[in-house]
Protein backbone atom coordinates (compact mmCIF):
# COMPACT_ATOMS: atom_id res chain seq x y z
CA UNK A 1 0.00 0.00 0.00
CA UNK A 2 1.51 3.30 -1.12
CA UNK A 3 1.62 5.80 1.76
CA UNK A 4 1.59 8.83 -0.54
CA UNK A 5 -1.57 7.54 -2.20
CA UNK A 6 -3.32 7.00 1.16
CA UNK A 7 -2.16 10.40 2.41
CA UNK A 8 -3.79 12.10 -0.59
CA UNK A 9 -7.14 10.50 0.29
CA UNK A 10 -7.13 11.40 3.99
CA UNK A 11 -9.89 13.76 5.12
CA UNK A 12 -10.71 15.08 8.61
CA UNK A 13 -13.42 13.51 10.73
CA UNK A 14 -14.52 13.53 14.35
CA UNK A 15 -13.96 9.83 14.94
CA UNK A 16 -12.01 7.86 17.54
CA UNK A 17 -9.86 4.81 16.77
CA UNK A 18 -8.46 2.30 19.30
CA UNK A 19 -5.82 -0.24 18.25
CA UNK A 20 -5.23 -2.92 20.88
CA UNK A 21 -2.08 -4.96 20.21
CA UNK A 22 -1.41 -8.10 22.22
CA UNK A 23 2.25 -8.78 21.57
CA UNK A 24 2.77 -12.28 20.16
CA UNK A 25 -0.99 -12.94 20.16
CA UNK A 26 -1.00 -15.79 17.64
CA UNK A 27 -0.40 -19.28 18.98
CA UNK A 28 -0.48 -23.01 18.41
CA UNK A 29 -2.18 -25.96 20.05
CA UNK A 30 0.01 -28.03 22.36
CA UNK A 31 -1.55 -31.29 21.18
CA UNK A 32 -2.72 -32.17 17.65
CA UNK A 33 -6.34 -31.13 17.24
CA UNK A 34 -6.25 -28.98 20.35
CA UNK A 35 -6.82 -25.27 20.83
CA UNK A 36 -4.43 -22.35 20.70
CA UNK A 37 -3.88 -20.05 23.66
CA UNK A 38 -6.41 -17.54 22.33
CA UNK A 39 -8.97 -20.27 21.63
CA UNK A 40 -8.44 -21.75 25.09
CA UNK A 41 -8.89 -18.44 26.88
CA UNK A 42 -12.34 -17.50 28.21
CA UNK A 43 -13.01 -14.30 26.26
CA UNK A 44 -16.73 -13.44 26.40
CA UNK A 45 -16.11 -9.77 25.63
CA UNK A 46 -13.80 -10.33 22.67
CA UNK A 47 -16.14 -13.04 21.36
CA UNK A 48 -19.11 -10.66 21.55
CA UNK A 49 -17.10 -7.98 19.76
CA UNK A 50 -15.96 -10.48 17.13
CA UNK A 51 -19.59 -11.26 16.29
CA UNK A 52 -20.07 -7.59 15.38
CA UNK A 53 -16.76 -7.32 13.50
CA UNK A 54 -14.93 -8.32 10.37
CA UNK A 55 -12.35 -11.01 11.12
CA UNK A 56 -9.19 -12.10 9.39
CA UNK A 57 -5.60 -13.24 9.73
CA UNK A 58 -2.79 -10.73 9.38
CA UNK A 59 0.63 -11.58 7.92
CA UNK A 60 3.22 -9.22 9.48
CA UNK A 61 5.63 -9.10 6.50
CA UNK A 62 5.30 -12.06 4.15
CA UNK A 63 4.23 -15.74 4.34
CA UNK A 64 6.76 -17.86 6.18
CA UNK A 65 8.73 -14.91 7.56
CA UNK A 66 9.22 -14.68 11.32
CA UNK A 67 9.55 -11.09 12.54
CA UNK A 68 10.56 -9.13 15.58
CA UNK A 69 8.27 -6.57 17.12
CA UNK A 70 9.66 -3.61 15.18
CA UNK A 71 8.66 -4.80 11.70
CA UNK A 72 5.45 -6.28 13.13
CA UNK A 73 4.35 -2.94 14.53
CA UNK A 74 5.42 -0.92 11.51
CA UNK A 75 3.21 -3.10 9.35
CA UNK A 76 0.20 -2.54 11.60
CA UNK A 77 0.85 1.21 11.48
CA UNK A 78 0.70 1.05 7.68
CA UNK A 79 4.41 1.14 6.85
CA UNK A 80 5.89 -1.52 4.56
CA UNK A 81 8.42 -3.26 6.87
CA UNK A 82 10.57 -4.21 3.89
CA UNK A 83 10.89 -0.56 2.84
CA UNK A 84 11.06 1.09 6.26
CA UNK A 85 13.60 -0.85 8.28
CA UNK A 86 14.57 0.10 11.82
CA UNK A 87 17.29 -1.66 13.77
CA UNK A 88 16.22 -2.93 17.17
CA UNK A 89 18.88 -0.83 18.84
CA UNK A 90 17.20 2.39 17.77
CA UNK A 91 13.86 1.23 19.18
CA UNK A 92 15.44 0.42 22.53
CA UNK A 93 17.41 3.66 22.71
CA UNK A 94 14.49 5.93 21.83
CA UNK A 95 12.25 3.99 24.21
CA UNK A 96 14.49 4.75 27.21
CA UNK A 97 14.85 8.39 26.27
CA UNK A 98 18.17 8.57 24.43
CA UNK A 99 18.24 11.52 22.05
CA UNK A 100 20.13 9.94 19.18
CA UNK A 101 22.34 12.21 17.12
CA UNK A 102 22.69 11.78 13.35
CA UNK A 103 26.05 9.99 13.70
CA UNK A 104 25.17 7.77 16.68
CA UNK A 105 24.86 4.02 16.22
CA UNK A 106 22.53 2.13 18.55
CA UNK A 107 22.37 -1.59 19.28
CA UNK A 108 20.12 -3.89 21.27
CA UNK A 109 22.02 -5.68 24.01
CA UNK A 110 21.12 -8.75 26.07
CA UNK A 111 22.76 -9.78 29.31
CA UNK A 112 23.35 -13.53 28.95
CA UNK A 113 25.11 -16.49 30.54
CA UNK A 114 27.76 -18.53 28.73
CA UNK A 115 28.57 -22.03 29.93
CA UNK A 116 32.06 -23.53 30.32
CA UNK A 117 32.04 -24.56 26.65
CA UNK A 118 31.38 -21.02 25.46
CA UNK A 119 27.77 -21.74 24.48
CA UNK A 120 24.87 -19.45 25.34
CA UNK A 121 23.15 -21.30 28.19
CA UNK A 122 20.64 -18.52 28.89
CA UNK A 123 20.38 -15.62 26.44
CA UNK A 124 18.18 -13.68 28.89
CA UNK A 125 20.34 -14.17 32.00
CA UNK A 126 17.35 -15.55 33.90
CA UNK A 127 15.46 -12.35 33.11
CA UNK A 128 17.85 -10.58 35.46
CA UNK A 129 16.20 -8.21 37.93
CA UNK A 130 15.93 -4.70 36.46
CA UNK A 131 17.63 -2.96 39.42
CA UNK A 132 20.70 -5.19 39.18
CA UNK A 133 20.70 -4.81 35.42
CA UNK A 134 20.86 -1.02 35.79
CA UNK A 135 23.80 -1.26 38.20
CA UNK A 136 25.70 -3.40 35.71
CA UNK A 137 24.86 -1.07 32.83
CA UNK A 138 26.40 1.86 34.70
CA UNK A 139 29.59 -0.17 35.10
CA UNK A 140 29.67 -1.12 31.42
CA UNK A 141 29.41 2.48 30.17
CA UNK A 142 32.88 3.41 28.92
CA UNK A 143 35.00 5.13 26.26
CA UNK A 144 37.08 3.15 23.76
CA UNK A 145 39.48 5.13 21.60
CA UNK A 146 37.46 8.18 20.50
CA UNK A 147 33.99 6.60 20.90
CA UNK A 148 31.70 6.63 23.94
CA UNK A 149 29.70 3.50 24.71
CA UNK A 150 26.56 4.55 26.59
CA UNK A 151 24.71 1.64 28.16
CA UNK A 152 21.21 1.82 29.60
CA UNK A 153 18.93 -0.95 30.82
CA UNK A 154 15.57 -1.12 29.09
CA UNK A 155 14.09 -3.79 31.35
CA UNK A 156 15.50 -6.96 32.88
CA UNK A 157 18.13 -8.36 30.47
CA UNK A 158 17.38 -5.93 27.64
CA UNK A 159 19.80 -3.08 26.99
CA UNK A 160 20.27 -0.11 24.74
CA UNK A 161 23.90 0.48 23.75
CA UNK A 162 24.62 3.77 21.98
CA UNK A 163 27.98 4.42 20.30
CA UNK A 164 28.82 8.09 19.95
CA UNK A 165 31.89 9.27 18.09
CA UNK A 166 33.43 9.85 14.66
CA UNK A 167 33.77 7.40 11.79
CA UNK A 168 31.13 4.87 12.78
CA UNK A 169 29.14 2.71 10.39
CA UNK A 170 25.96 0.84 11.22
CA UNK A 171 26.10 -2.08 8.75
CA UNK A 172 26.97 -4.86 11.18
CA UNK A 173 25.78 -8.39 11.83
CA UNK A 174 24.79 -9.31 15.39
CA UNK A 175 26.34 -11.69 17.91
CA UNK A 176 23.06 -13.02 19.35
CA UNK A 177 22.42 -16.58 18.05
CA UNK A 178 18.73 -16.09 19.10
CA UNK A 179 18.66 -19.58 20.66
CA UNK A 180 20.25 -21.16 23.69
CA UNK A 181 22.84 -23.89 23.16
CA UNK A 182 24.70 -22.05 20.40
CA UNK A 183 27.89 -19.96 20.53
CA UNK A 184 27.79 -16.18 20.13
CA UNK A 185 28.11 -15.25 16.48
CA UNK A 186 31.04 -13.20 15.15
CA UNK A 187 30.16 -9.58 14.48
CA UNK A 188 30.97 -8.74 10.87
CA UNK A 189 31.09 -5.49 8.92
CA UNK A 190 28.82 -5.46 5.88
CA UNK A 191 30.65 -2.52 4.30
CA UNK A 192 34.09 -0.90 4.73
CA UNK A 193 32.57 2.08 6.57
CA UNK A 194 31.66 -0.25 9.45
CA UNK A 195 35.10 -1.83 9.98
CA UNK A 196 35.98 0.60 12.79
CA UNK A 197 32.66 -0.07 14.52
CA UNK A 198 33.28 -3.83 14.50
CA UNK A 199 36.75 -3.37 16.02
CA UNK A 200 35.41 -1.17 18.81
CA UNK A 201 32.37 -3.37 19.49
CA UNK A 202 34.66 -6.38 19.93
CA UNK A 203 36.70 -4.41 22.46
CA UNK A 204 33.53 -3.30 24.21
CA UNK A 205 32.30 -6.89 24.55
CA UNK A 206 35.70 -7.90 26.00
CA UNK A 207 35.44 -4.98 28.43
CA UNK A 208 31.95 -6.08 29.42
CA UNK A 209 33.06 -9.65 30.07
CA UNK A 210 35.83 -8.43 32.38
CA UNK A 211 33.41 -6.20 34.32
CA UNK A 212 30.85 -9.01 34.67
CA UNK A 213 33.53 -11.52 35.75
CA UNK A 214 34.39 -9.22 38.68
CA UNK A 215 30.82 -9.24 40.02
CA UNK A 216 29.79 -11.23 43.13
CA UNK A 217 29.06 -14.93 42.85
CA UNK A 218 25.48 -15.53 41.82
CA UNK A 219 25.34 -12.69 39.29
CA UNK A 220 23.34 -14.31 36.48
CA UNK A 221 25.21 -12.64 33.60
CA UNK A 222 28.76 -13.11 32.33
CA UNK A 223 28.50 -11.65 28.81
CA UNK A 224 26.38 -9.43 26.60
CA UNK A 225 24.99 -10.20 23.14
CA UNK A 226 24.47 -7.40 20.61
CA UNK A 227 22.29 -7.05 17.52
CA UNK A 228 20.07 -4.59 15.63
CA UNK A 229 22.75 -1.95 14.89
CA UNK A 230 21.30 1.14 13.23
CA UNK A 231 21.05 4.93 13.09
CA UNK A 232 17.98 7.09 13.69
CA UNK A 233 15.68 6.57 10.68
CA UNK A 234 13.86 9.08 8.52
CA UNK A 235 10.22 7.94 8.62
CA UNK A 236 7.06 9.68 7.41
CA UNK A 237 5.15 10.89 10.46
CA UNK A 238 2.07 8.86 11.40
CA UNK A 239 0.02 11.93 12.49
CA UNK A 240 0.86 13.80 9.27
CA UNK A 241 0.23 10.80 7.03
CA UNK A 242 -3.19 10.00 8.42
CA UNK A 243 -4.36 13.31 9.88
CA UNK A 244 -4.62 11.79 13.35
CA UNK A 245 -3.72 13.04 16.80
CA UNK A 246 -2.06 9.78 17.82
CA UNK A 247 -1.17 8.51 21.29
CA UNK A 248 0.68 5.40 22.45
CA UNK A 249 0.09 3.57 25.71
CA UNK A 250 2.76 0.99 26.49
CA UNK A 251 4.50 -0.20 29.63
CA UNK A 252 7.61 -1.46 27.87
CA UNK A 253 10.09 1.19 26.62
CA UNK A 254 10.67 -0.63 23.34
CA UNK A 255 7.09 -0.11 22.23
CA UNK A 256 7.00 3.50 23.36
CA UNK A 257 10.10 3.87 21.21
CA UNK A 258 8.42 2.37 18.13
CA UNK A 259 5.47 4.72 18.56
CA UNK A 260 7.66 7.78 19.10
CA UNK A 261 9.71 7.01 15.99
CA UNK A 262 6.57 7.33 13.85
CA UNK A 263 5.48 10.49 15.65
CA UNK A 264 2.95 9.27 18.21
CA UNK A 265 2.88 10.84 21.65
CA UNK A 266 3.80 8.30 24.32
CA UNK A 267 1.49 8.78 27.31
CA UNK A 268 2.64 8.21 30.90
CA UNK A 269 1.19 5.18 32.68
CA UNK A 270 1.04 5.09 36.47
CA UNK A 271 1.53 1.46 37.45
CA UNK A 272 2.61 -1.72 35.73
CA UNK A 273 -0.62 -3.55 34.89
CA UNK A 274 -2.79 -3.66 31.80
CA UNK A 275 -5.56 -2.10 33.90
CA UNK A 276 -3.27 0.90 34.44
CA UNK A 277 -2.91 1.25 30.68
CA UNK A 278 -6.69 1.31 30.33
CA UNK A 279 -6.88 4.01 32.99
CA UNK A 280 -4.43 6.11 30.95
CA UNK A 281 -6.65 5.50 27.91
CA UNK A 282 -9.73 6.73 29.76
CA UNK A 283 -7.98 9.79 31.19
CA UNK A 284 -6.75 10.88 27.75
CA UNK A 285 -9.72 9.85 25.62
CA UNK A 286 -10.81 13.38 24.75
CA UNK A 287 -7.32 14.53 23.74
CA UNK A 288 -6.52 12.24 20.80
CA UNK A 289 -8.11 10.63 17.73
CA UNK A 290 -6.03 7.44 17.64
CA UNK A 291 -4.86 5.25 20.52
CA UNK A 292 -2.36 2.42 20.27
CA UNK A 293 -2.43 0.28 23.43
CA UNK A 294 0.20 -2.44 23.79
CA UNK A 295 0.06 -5.58 25.97
CA UNK A 296 3.49 -7.22 26.40
CA UNK A 297 2.97 -10.22 28.66
CA UNK A 298 1.36 -12.42 25.99
CA UNK A 299 4.72 -12.42 24.24
CA UNK A 300 6.76 -13.03 27.40
CA UNK A 301 4.60 -16.00 28.38
CA UNK A 302 4.89 -17.45 24.88
CA UNK A 303 8.67 -17.07 24.89
CA UNK A 304 8.80 -18.80 28.27
CA UNK A 305 6.76 -21.70 26.87
CA UNK A 306 4.03 -21.03 29.44
CA UNK A 307 0.75 -21.80 27.64
CA UNK A 308 -1.46 -21.28 30.69
CA UNK A 309 0.13 -17.94 31.59
CA UNK A 310 -0.41 -16.66 28.07
CA UNK A 311 -4.06 -17.74 28.33
CA UNK A 312 -4.30 -15.78 31.57
CA UNK A 313 -2.92 -12.58 30.00
CA UNK A 314 -5.50 -12.81 27.20
CA UNK A 315 -8.26 -13.27 29.76
CA UNK A 316 -6.98 -10.26 31.71
CA UNK A 317 -7.26 -8.12 28.57
CA UNK A 318 -10.70 -9.49 27.79
CA UNK A 319 -12.02 -8.48 31.21
CA UNK A 320 -10.96 -4.88 30.51
CA UNK A 321 -12.60 -4.56 27.09
CA UNK A 322 -15.93 -3.22 28.49
CA UNK A 323 -13.99 -0.17 29.74
CA UNK A 324 -12.89 0.55 26.19
CA UNK A 325 -16.32 -0.03 24.67
CA UNK A 326 -17.90 2.27 27.27
CA UNK A 327 -15.93 5.11 25.68
CA UNK A 328 -17.86 4.46 22.44
CA UNK A 329 -14.93 4.23 20.02
CA UNK A 330 -15.84 4.51 16.36
CA UNK A 331 -13.31 1.88 15.28
CA UNK A 332 -11.62 -0.88 17.29
CA UNK A 333 -8.82 -3.12 16.06
CA UNK A 334 -7.57 -6.06 18.10
CA UNK A 335 -4.54 -7.87 16.75
CA UNK A 336 -0.90 -8.73 17.43
CA UNK A 337 2.44 -7.80 15.93
CA UNK A 338 3.38 -11.45 15.37
CA UNK A 339 2.73 -14.91 16.79
CA UNK A 340 4.61 -16.30 19.80
CA UNK A 341 3.32 -19.85 20.38
CA UNK A 342 4.22 -21.32 23.75
CA UNK A 343 4.81 -24.58 21.88
CA UNK A 344 7.76 -22.96 20.09
CA UNK A 345 9.00 -20.75 22.95
CA UNK A 346 9.60 -17.93 20.49
CA UNK A 347 8.29 -15.84 17.65
CA UNK A 348 6.90 -17.68 14.64
CA UNK A 349 5.77 -17.10 11.07
CA UNK A 350 2.09 -17.83 11.72
CA UNK A 351 -0.55 -15.27 10.77
CA UNK A 352 -2.22 -13.32 13.56
CA UNK A 353 -5.96 -13.30 14.42
CA UNK A 354 -7.41 -9.83 13.91
CA UNK A 355 -10.76 -8.09 14.25
CA UNK A 356 -11.93 -4.71 12.98
CA UNK A 357 -15.10 -3.26 14.51
CA UNK A 358 -17.14 -0.23 13.52
CA UNK A 359 -20.81 0.44 12.84
CA UNK A 360 -19.94 0.30 9.15
CA UNK A 361 -18.29 -3.14 9.10
CA UNK A 362 -20.12 -5.99 7.42
CA UNK A 363 -20.11 -8.13 10.53
CA UNK A 364 -19.13 -11.75 9.90
CA UNK A 365 -21.43 -12.94 12.69
CA UNK A 366 -18.77 -15.31 14.06
CA UNK A 367 -19.08 -15.18 17.83
CA UNK A 368 -15.52 -16.28 18.56
CA UNK A 369 -12.15 -14.59 18.45
CA UNK A 370 -9.50 -17.17 17.64
CA UNK A 371 -7.23 -18.45 14.89
CA UNK A 372 -9.70 -20.86 13.30
CA UNK A 373 -12.63 -18.45 13.56
CA UNK A 374 -10.62 -15.65 11.98
CA UNK A 375 -9.62 -17.97 9.12
CA UNK A 376 -13.29 -17.89 8.07
CA UNK A 377 -13.64 -14.10 8.33
CA UNK A 378 -14.30 -11.70 5.49
CA UNK A 379 -10.96 -9.91 5.81
CA UNK A 380 -9.24 -13.09 4.71
CA UNK A 381 -5.48 -13.37 5.01
CA UNK A 382 -3.93 -9.97 4.40
CA UNK A 383 -0.65 -8.12 4.91
CA UNK A 384 -0.48 -6.07 8.09
CA UNK A 385 0.21 -2.90 6.08
CA UNK A 386 -3.31 -3.07 4.64
CA UNK A 387 -4.99 -2.74 8.04
CA UNK A 388 -4.65 1.05 8.40
CA UNK A 389 -6.51 1.89 5.16
CA UNK A 390 -9.37 -0.37 6.31
CA UNK A 391 -9.35 1.35 9.68
CA UNK A 392 -9.33 4.84 8.17
CA UNK A 393 -12.20 3.94 5.84
CA UNK A 394 -14.29 2.70 8.76
CA UNK A 395 -13.46 5.93 10.59
CA UNK A 396 -14.79 7.90 7.58
CA UNK A 397 -11.34 9.42 7.10
CA UNK A 398 -10.73 8.49 3.45
CA UNK A 399 -12.15 10.35 0.48
CA UNK A 400 -13.36 8.66 -2.68
CA UNK A 401 -10.58 7.86 -5.16
CA UNK A 402 -10.99 9.43 -8.54
CA UNK A 403 -8.57 9.03 -11.42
Amino acid sequence: MDLDFIHQLVIPAQTKIAMIILDGLGGLAIEPGGKTELETARTPNLDALAERSELGLVVPVAPGITVESGPGHLGLFGYDPLKYRIGRGVLEAVGVGFELGPNDVAARGNYCWLDADGLVADRRAGRIETGLSRELSRLLTTRIEDVDFLVETVKEHRLAVVMRGPGLGSALTGSDPLKNGLPPQPILALNPESDKTVRLVEQFIEHSCRILADQPAGTPANMILMRGFDRYPDLPGFPQLYGLRAAAIALNPTYRGIAQLVGMQALPVEGGRVADEFRALEENWNNFDFFYLHVKNTDIAGEDGDFDRKVGVIEELDALMPRLMALKPDVVIVSGDHSTPAALKGHSWHSVPTLVFSKYTRADGIAEFGEHACAHGSLGVLPAKQIMPIVLANALRLAKFSA
